[in-house]
């Protein structure tokens, strides 16, 4: 199948790289909104140190690479 070329001679992204840049932006997303929620929630029932580092990180990764996965369903879907 044919690249569409623009009017200046530039190339559109490929359904590949479409997929790909939507799960780059909602993991990266994901983790933000991971990092704010998981922390107020491992403060409020008073976890510590190491505790407190796993279970951010823990919840960062899940809820990026939730909504990355989202992400790029959507963005599949889309082209």
């Amino acid at each position: 199948m044919p690249v569409a070329v623009g009017p200046y001679g530039q190339s559109q992204p490929s359904c590949f790289d479409c997929v790909k840049m939507g799960f780059v932006v909602g993991c990266a997303v994901g983790k933000a909104v991971g990092v704010l929620l998981s922390t107020f929630s491992c403060l409020r029932i008073r976890m510590r140190r190491r505790k407190l580092m796993g279970g951010i990180g823990k919840t960062m990764m899940q809820s990026g690479g939730t909504f990355g996965t989202f992400m790029a369903i959507g963005m599949g879907i889309r082209c």
